[in-house]
């Protein structure tokens, strides 16, 4: 488990992550996103070990990162911005890689280079941005991580490529108990493997919760009542709603509450139409980081 408490770090007079929390359980896929600049990449350099939080503790299965050479031994990191010595092949990379983890697998490494179709004594300055991705993913997935982490992973690569590094990870989890976590902003593919999603802001937490649980708990709404008039005083009464507006007769809402709940309270009013439909991941990160305006609600509907 990767466990983030309170981390706060400052560059200057910028304050780049203010008390953050953030928890990945064992075995699991967790989403981070966030507008850019939000702090996620700079949360994961720290996850690395590569930058050191002002105040704060981030811990793999109990152990602080910082300066700890044996949890590094077991995290893999492929950053947005790779970088690759001059001069070097993929071959050259996997020596480096093979002196630098103890559990580092050569058969892996080979089918991975096969897998993606790579020349491992081609220079890395000639790979186009894709393939410098697949070869950043076939030598950390060789170091056989415990813990994963992934920023912009699938940038540059194309669909087929992208199933293939996605089925490669969903299996690594399922087989060995790996804990990833990963920025992306395509909320459509993150919606299709994350367990947990957290919903990052100017360095804060603002949501932290199991992807189902967050997408069965919010609902897009639309009501009508005959005349404009509900049968009860108040359809809504109990309910948490997150914005409504109204066009016409017709009441658009963002509720989050149990559908069960949703379902009974408006019911009661005897709507002639009643709509409700979970919101999408990418369609609650809208609502998040915006939703109570009016032309973002407007994407919403």
């Amino acid at each position: 488990m990767i466990s983030i408490k309170g981390v706060t770090k400052n560059f200057d007079d910028i304050v780049a992550l203010d008390n953050l929390d953030l928890t990945v359980q064992t075995g699991s896929i967790y989403g981070l996103i966030g507008v850019n600049g939000a702090g996620k990449t700079t949360i994961i350099k720290h996850m690395a070990g590569v930058l050191k939080p002002d105040q704060g503790a981030i811990c793999y299965d109990g152990q602080p990162v910082w300066e700890n050479e044996e949890v590094k031994q077991r995290i893999g990191l492929i950053p947005d911005d790779l970088y690759f010595p001059n001069g070097y092949t993929i071959d050259n990379m996997a020596r480096l890689y093979q002196g630098a983890y103890s559990q580092w697998n050569e058969i892996r490494f080979h089918a991975l280079t096969e897998l993606f179709k790579l020349e491992e004594n081609r220079k890395l300055r000639t790979f186009s941005k894709g393939m410098k991705k697949q070869a950043a993913f076939s030598l950390v997935m060789s170091t056989m991580p415990d813990f994963l982490l992934l920023d912009e992973p699938i940038d540059g690569l194309d669909p087929i490529v992208r199933k293939l590094v996605w089925k490669y990870i969903v299996d690594d989890v399922a087989e060995r108990q790996m804990s990833v976590l990963v920025s992306s902003h395509n909320l459509k593919e993150m919606e299709g493997i994350c367990d947990y999603i957290g919903i990052i802001s100017k360095g804060k937490m603002m949501l932290e919760r199991d992807l189902d649980a967050l997408k069965g708990n919010v609902h897009k709404v639309q009501v009508a009542f005959a005349n404009g008039e509900a049968a009860v005083a108040d359809p809504y009464a109990g309910l948490n709603i997150l914005h409504k507006e109204s066009r016409g007769n017709v009441d658009l809402l963002i509720i989050r509450d149990r559908a069960e709940k949703v379902e009974a309270a408006i019911s009661a009013g005897k709507p002639v139409v009643f709509d409700m439909l979970p919101l999408s991941l990418e369609e609650i990160f809208i609502y998040e980081m915006g939703g109570e305006d009016d032309e973002i609600s407007k994407l919403i509907f």
